[in-house]
């Protein structure tokens, strides 16, 4: 059977059934289990659980930035294998949403107010990344993927030593990044300029210490 050619506008119905997913609804994951569901449970002081609750909030809103950053890259992406490889990643990058979700309401807190804009502002750059060019848009992931590495670091060291859920979901997530980013380098990505990466530094630090409390 021949495979159906999307059009442009076939493109962008998908990629806005994409966005309401992760902004207001259910988004399409892969099967893997949630890593947390295999850890005991354990109740939080009401400080520690706070705490968490907003740092996998901070990660939540960088997943939903993720989603629109890979949508927006699939849209404008001018190779078919790359479009396939942003939707691969985004397939389990929406894993992440889901487990990060899940802990973020079981510490009784919510999702950030701002995952609209965090999510239009990723697509925009996605979109302009991708129409710069198949390699610079997989040179933008790639160093994406790596500071999202940094961040988790960070996120893991900062969480509760008892909340091993959180954890295990943080674990499995720095995993998953780490290969998207060097996926996107052996598919040709080009390394960014030093001044290209201190500005996505300083949005993502915008971001995650915005969203620790909104």
């Amino acid at each position: 059977m021949t495979e159906r050619k999307l059009s442009d506008a076939d493109r962008f119905l998908i990629g806005l059934d994409g966005a309401l997913r992760t902004v207001f609804g259910r988004p399409a994951a892969t099967s893997r289990p949630d890593p947390a569901a295999a850890c005991a449970p354990v109740v939080l002081e009401p400080d520690e659980a706070q705490r968490s609750g907003r740092l996998m909030r901070v990660n939540h809103s960088g997943e939903v930035a993720a989603q629109g950053l890979y949508q927006g890259q699939a849209l404008t992406a001018r190779r078919r294998k790359v479009r396939e490889r942003m939707a691969e990643s985004a397939a389990e990058e929406n894993d992440h949403l889901l487990w990060c979700e899940r802990r973020v309401r079981e510490a009784g807190t919510h999702l950030s107010y701002l995952n609209p804009f965090w999510y239009v502002g990723s697509f925009t750059l996605g979109a302009l990344a991708g129409a710069a060019g198949d390699r610079w848009s997989l040179g933008f992931v790639a160093e994406t993927e790596r500071q999202v590495v940094r961040h988790i670091n960070g996120h893991l060291k900062r969480l509760p030593a008892a909340d091993a859920k959180s954890h295990a979901v943080l674990t499995q997530m720095r995993e998953d990044e780490g290969r998207h980013a060097s996926k996107a380098m052996q598919m040709g990505g080009r390394e960014l300029p030093a001044p290209v990466r201190g500005l996505m530094r300083l949005a993502s630090k915008v971001m995650t210490e915005t969203a620790y409390w909104v």
